[in-house]
């Protein structure tokens, strides 16, 4: 049976696993997303790929990788946000070298979204917006059966949607970003405790700006789900997702908006290692949900 590798970067830890093409993990590991500079932290990630590979003991046919962004020509390099000591960094090719194998890079968030049409809460969905709220948030779309990507492959990033117009400084440059307002890093900097032990009003808050700005592409872009998934909005739990729907059903009022729904990813904590391997299946030409 052939399997790949399913790599995962965010701005905390970054993750690795071996994927069949069912979809299941059958070997993982992961570490902290630390380096001194970009050579050191590539040197971690390579690493962990590395110790996952031999640990499986299989033979992998590519390697697919879900990171945060942007990212600039489909993928040749990255420049998270949260990640300052990458910019323009070539980990797709980096890691080619290295391992010896094909591979593939996307955003973390179209890559959950191929996961969760593949595997998840989207199974059989033409339209829906996946969203990744942890340290950082991301977002992808499927419309008409694809996904898209945008001229440089940063298509759905929902993290840069204004949510609170003149509201916190986004590292992004900007004002008022749900990245800014909501995610894992700015619940930390607004509470001064880490977000798992954010009180149930900022988790309240939290979930009704993801709400808005859900409501927002549903209302643009006649869409009815949203699969958030991440470990602010998993960990928050029931008191995120009730304000987030409160929300949705408030602001997505047009005929064909209302009524959308905001649900946990099926995934689970899952989600981003299911999604990259969905990244390196779909570039293998398996099915994967979507086109």
């Amino acid at each position: 049976m052939d399997h790949v590798l399913a790599v995962d970067i965010g701005g905390t830890k970054m993750a690795a696993a071996v994927v069949d093409a069912q979809g299941t993990i059958v070997g993982r590991d992961r570490t902290a997303t630390v380096g001194r500079d970009a050579d050191d932290l590539f040197d971690a990630v390579a690493g962990l790929a590395e110790r996952v590979r031999a640990a499986a003991g299989v033979d992998l046919v590519g390697i697919g990788v879900g990171s945060g962004g942007p990212m600039a020509g489909g993928g040749a390099t990255i420049s998270p946000l949260n990640i300052p000591v990458w910019q323009a960094f070539p980990l797709r090719d980096r890691l080619a070298e290295r391992l010896g194998l094909p591979t593939w890079l996307d955003n973390d968030a179209k890559a959950l979204a191929l996961g969760e049409a593949w595997r998840g809460a989207a199974r059989g969905q033409r339209g829906f917006l996946a969203m990744v709220v942890s340290t950082g948030i991301g977002g992808g779309l499927v419309l008409d059966g694809r996904l898209l990507d945008g001229d440089d492959g940063n298509a759905g990033h929902i993290g840069h949607v204004i949510v609170e117009p003149g509201g916190r400084l986004c590292e992004c440059g900007a004002r008022g970003c749900l990245e800014a307002e909501a995610s894992g890093t700015a619940i930390a900097a607004i509470s001064g405790r880490p977000a798992a032990d954010a009180p149930v009003e900022l988790r309240q808050r939290t979930g009704r700006l993801v709400g808005r700005a859900v409501a927002s592409v549903a209302n643009l872009l006649d869409l009815r789900l949203a699969c958030v998934a991440g470990s602010v909005a998993l960990g928050f739990g029931p008191s995120f997702f009730e304000a987030a729907q409160a929300e949705v059903d408030a602001s997505a009022r047009l005929d064909y908006s209302h009524g959308t729904r905001i649900v946990p990813g099926g995934l689970g904590p899952d989600g981003p290692l299911v999604g990259a391997a969905a990244v390196a299946w779909r570039a293998l030409g398996r099915p994967v949900g979507v086109d």
